[in-house]
């Protein structure tokens, strides 16, 4: 049995962040528990490659949640990295920090130190942004963002003059001074690579001495002496292993792992704990509990110019996209499918947008089984205008099944499960409709091909949506921050209400859910986390 200062459980968008951050004054030693292996494979370090990951069980959980009665009995497909980067190694890599009044709502709930007054420095500070440095946009970070304004495909200019066209102002930068209006996305990759979290902290912090990373290693159990977390029990290789923190435990494991791993150690809700013959060792009905994620749909049109379907599908096209990619770095494979996007209110008198557009100039309405079908799309020159809500009033749950670590948890979004949640959506997808009709993009289309125009009454637009949504991959807040141990898990510092030695710097902190993709508020939590273990062990 080693020891070791820190016990890093997740690689991902906020464990390679920790690792880096807590291992470079060279004071302490660091161990990283991955249950997943490398990030260095071809379909991860190529942007669009995520459509074959998507099903990948080499790099994917692959979770399903349960039959929901708000998606019309659906079984949805979750992925979640499982590899060095985590999730952010197979994300859509759409950089979006989330309101300000997001965080703002955060602090004001007995937070403090969480506004985005008080993060905007970190989040400038953490990346190096191609579209220069401002008042909001950091550069010389580690991590690297990529403005696409002069790469994303001709028909996102229409879709933003359509937008505009609608009411919807042009926004150069949602991470800027507003974020409601449309515009093109900034993600992160650099020099046609993906920049998941691993490659920008990760990696060099592996260069260091004091930082051991273990891959294919599994945490199954936190071992407590009384209160206090004073180690890990993990299986590799077919072998149960222990390790030992001198000073800390700190989970980042996502919104699914991290209460997957404490109600394993027993701590949870008690009676859960008790069913399955685990071990109480601090209840806490939260754990697990407040489940928020954003779900989204696709209206797809076939066009009257040519899309991406027309380079992306036919062999000849792969060949030219493959070699463009291979020789240059540049092309459609080195971007998200998500060029364009915005924000938008379906109720005026909201203080801050509480939608979220997509763009993407191409379709996938034909399936193609073991894979996304990024990379085969329709035959037909076809787009799609999709949309998520950003702050829904639904919650669900997550909730192990056994004692068997290699036992998937439950996973209950209970999506659409409030009026409020069903109106919002019912008055977006007319919008996306209102959108299509402004004359830049009515002109190019020659008809809507989902949901049809068959369907018009708001009944109908309902069960559409509830029969198409799925999950856009945004699961928060099963390990809630907040100042109240009866309300939630970690206090503003991160630290497991009830018990010493022991925090998690993950997504599923999170208050409540962000107005946009999560991906850069999870690596901003990694960083602010360490900011505070490294005030607490100076």
């Amino acid at each position: 049995m080693q020891t070791y200062d820190f016990i890093i459980v997740g690689s991902g968008s906020a464990g390679s962040v920790l690792a880096e951050r807590l291992s470079a004054s060279g004071r302490f030693s660091v161990l990283v528990l991955e249950a997943g292996g490398t990030d260095r494979r071809f379909y991860v370090q190529m942007p669009l490659g995520y459509g074959k990951t998507f099903f990948d069980p080499a790099v994917n959980w692959n979770y399903k949640a349960e039959s929901d009665p708000g998606l019309a009995g659906n079984v949805d497909h979750w992925p979640r990295g499982k590899l060095l980067g985590g999730s952010s190694s197979i994300n859509a890599m759409v950089w979006i920090r989330g309101a300000r009044e997001d965080f703002d709502a955060w602090a004001a709930a007995g937070n403090p130190g969480w506004s985005y007054a008080d993060l905007l420095p970190a989040f400038k500070a953490l990346e190096d942004n191609e579209a220069g440095a401002d008042e909001w946009r950091g550069v010389g970070g580690p991590l690297h963002v990529s403005d696409c304004t002069d790469k994303v495909h001709p028909l996102t200019r229409r879709y933003i003059a359509a937008c505009e066209q609608a009411g919807l102002p042009f926004n150069r930068d949602f991470n800027g001074a507003a974020q409601e209006g449309a515009g093109t996305y900034q993600i992160t990759t650099r020099n046609g690579r993906r920049m998941s979290a691993a490659r920008a902290f990760l990696r060099p912090a592996m260069k260091r001495a004091n930082v051991r990373v273990e891959t294919e290693a599994m945490a199954t159990r936190i071992l407590f002496e009384g209160s206090r977390a004073v180690g890990i029990e993990y299986q590799q290789k077919g072998q149960s292993r222990t390790a030992r923190a001198g000073r800390e435990i700190i989970l980042a494991g996502g919104s699914i792992n991290s209460p997957q791993l404490l109600q394993l150690s027993g701590v949870g809700p008690a009676a859960l704990l008790g069913d399955l013959g685990i071990p109480l060792v601090h209840a806490n009905e939260n754990v697990g509990a407040h489940l928020q994620d954003h779900v989204g749909i696709n209206y797809t049109f076939k066009g009257r110019l040519p899309t991406l379907n027309q380079i992306l599908r036919p062999w000849w096209g792969k060949l030219l996209v493959g070699m463009q990619y291979i020789l240059l770095r540049s092309g459609p494979l080195s971007m998200s499918m998500n060029h364009g996007g915005g924000f938008f209110r379906t109720d005026p008198s909201f203080t801050r947008p509480n939608m979220q557009l997509y763009f993407q100039a191409f379709s996938t309405v034909i399936p193609k089984s073991g894979e996304r079908p990024i990379l085969t799309p329709d035959p037909w020159p076809g787009f799609s205008i999709g949309l998520s809500n950003c702050r829904p009033s639904s919650r669900g749950e997550i909730m192990i099944r056994s004692r068997n670590p290699q036992d998937y948890p439950r996973i209950t979004p209970n999506a659409y499960s409030t009026n409020a949640d069903v109106d919002e959506m019912l008055a977006a997808v007319k919008f996306v409709r209102k959108i299509a009709s402004m004359p830049a993009m009515a002109e190019i289309i020659e008809e809507e091909v989902l949901p049809g125009p068959s369907v018009t009454s708001d009944a109908d637009l309902i069960h559409d949506f509830r029969k198409r949504s799925g999950t856009v991959y945004h699961p928060v807040s099963t390990c809630r921050m907040g100042p109240d141990a009866g309300r939630s898990v970690v206090d503003p510092r991160l630290k497991v209400h009830g018990l010493s030695g022991l925090r998690v710097i993950d997504a599923s902190i999170f208050p409540d859910n962000i107005t946009g993709n999560t991906n850069a508020a999870s690596i901003l939590t990694g960083w602010k986390g360490a900011e505070l273990v490294l005030e607490d062990h100076t």
